[in-house]
């Protein structure tokens, strides 16, 4: 028996030694996986679901980060582009003085859990993640000096990227004014049930990442405000409430799946609580990681597929609010409770924020543009984001056959007319080919 317990200990004794020995090529490979990588990813995504981001600042939240570790990733790869030069202010990260030390996949995963803590609230949850992932790195055998040396040229190519960060003119709107709300019949109100008051006036002050000139991508404006019977305002206003009224199983399905509305709230007599969902971003980059494993992409190809779908999810988001708040047009439910009744509810709820044109038809339209360039036409996918959420599955023959449904939902949910819809999946596109034009990662 004494022999039996000296041979355990003598295993688990050499055991541990061979873990706290690996080289530095072996600590390397270890750390070459695309794994971590995506559960940072979902990591932050249930961040930002729980600190109720509004869909404008997640995409702020999913863009720098994801920025930060592909620079990293591609400086020493010949088939990869760096983006100095290529998004605006962006002059490029310092480059790998250690690099024979060190490894770039550590390096970018330092960089975007360091990016991403510093852009959300709940900083002790990105910092626990970074925690147990260095446990995990320790326990099998990472070498200290690859851990050292890729953690402080993460935690660097960090500040520098903040540095760029912090001249996005972010911290400027958050002390703007608030939206001013007016009696004018036609321009935009709070909806029920919250009557919350409008969300990012001021977006579309943000710093771009590629667009150079926002009325390049200017869409249509709505039709002009008028409810007499037969008007082309008052048809729109009707079939909005006739796809409610006329909803099918399939359409109050598709309405919920692409909800993606943080800030809907739940009303039990005079008590009010709020239920938190993703965000519309933050679903189009749960696609982008069902197509980096379904095509068992590397680091460096996963890290190019969230950086390019950020990038369109940013700059989406400014262009649409550029419009929202432009055009300020009143929503369906607004207008139908006002002028033809009282009692009519959507599907979903009513966003915080002005009609036209739809976030999700540009956001969504422009990622899956990008999304299409960088995996094909004819993709076909498992949509598994929502289930977390309590939603199905729904599967997709390509990128934009989803980014379609998704435009069409808000019809089918109630909270959008038709114009909003088309005009903004024609911004999207327009919006995706610009980024893929001007924007070189290969």
């Amino acid at each position: 028996m004494r022999l039996f317990v000296l041979i355990l200990f003598s295993l688990a004794f050499f055991s541990s030694c061979k873990e706290s020995t690996l080289s530095v090529e072996e600590s390397k490979a270890i750390l070459n996986t695309p794994k971590y990588y995506h559960e940072a990813m979902q990591q932050l995504t249930d961040v930002i679901v729980h600190d109720i981001f509004s869909p404008p600042v997640a995409s702020r939240i999913y863009a720098y980060p994801n920025i930060a570790a592909y620079e990293i990733l591609a400086q020493d790869k010949k088939e990869w582009k760096s983006l100095k030069g290529q998004l605006n202010g962006f002059n490029g990260i310092s480059q790998a003085k250690n690099a024979s030390k060190l490894s770039l996949e550590c390096a970018a995963m330092v960089a975007f859990l360091e990016i991403s803590k510093n852009l959300i609230f709940s900083e002790d949850k990105i910092l626990d993640f970074k925690a147990n992932w260095k446990q995990e790195l320790d326990s099998l055998g990472v070498a200290p000096l690859v851990w050292q040396e890729s953690e402080a040229y993460g935690l660097q190519v960090a500040s520098e990227i903040m540095a760029w960060v912090n001249l996005d003119r972010y911290k400027e709107t958050r002390s703007a004014p608030k939206f001013n709300i007016t009696d004018k019949e036609g321009e935009w109100k709070p909806t029920p049930p919250a009557y919350m008051e409008g969300i990012e006036p001021h977006w579309r002050e943000i710093r771009t990442m590629v667009l150079k000139n926002l009325d390049e991508f200017k869409p249509s404006p709505p039709p002009p405000f008028d409810v007499t019977q037969g008007s082309e305002f008052y048809k729109l206003t009707m079939e909005v409430k006739d796809a409610v009224t006329n909803a099918t199983t399939e359409h109050k399905e598709i309405a919920s799946f692409w909800d993606c509305n943080p800030y809907v709230m739940n009303q039990t007599g005079h008590m009010m609580f709020a239920s938190k969902k993703i965000t519309p971003g933050g679903h189009w980059m749960g696609i982008a990681a069902i197509a980096s494993k379904k095509k068992d992409l590397d680091f460096t190809a996963s890290s190019n597929a969230y950086a390019m779908t950020a990038i369109a999810l940013f700059d989406a988001f400014i262009s649409c609010w550029d419009e929202k708040y432009r055009s300020n047009l009143i929503r369906p439910e607004t207008v139908i409770n006002n002028h033809f009744e009282e009692t009519w509810k959507p599907i979903l709820q009513t966003p915080p924020f002005p009609e036209h044109t739809s976030g999700h038809s540009v956001i969504s339209t422009a990622a899956a543009t990008v999304l299409t360039q960088i995996f094909g036409d004819d993709f076909d996918y498992v949509d598994d984001v929502e289930v977390r959420y309590g939603l199905p599955k729904r599967s997709f023959t390509s990128f934009l056959q989803a980014s379609d449904e998704a435009a069409i939902s808000r019809l089918y949910g109630g909270i959008h007319y038709m114009p909003a819809i088309n005009d903004g999946v024609a911004q999207g596109k327009k919006i995706g080919k610009y980024i893929i034009e001007n924007v070189s990662t290969q």
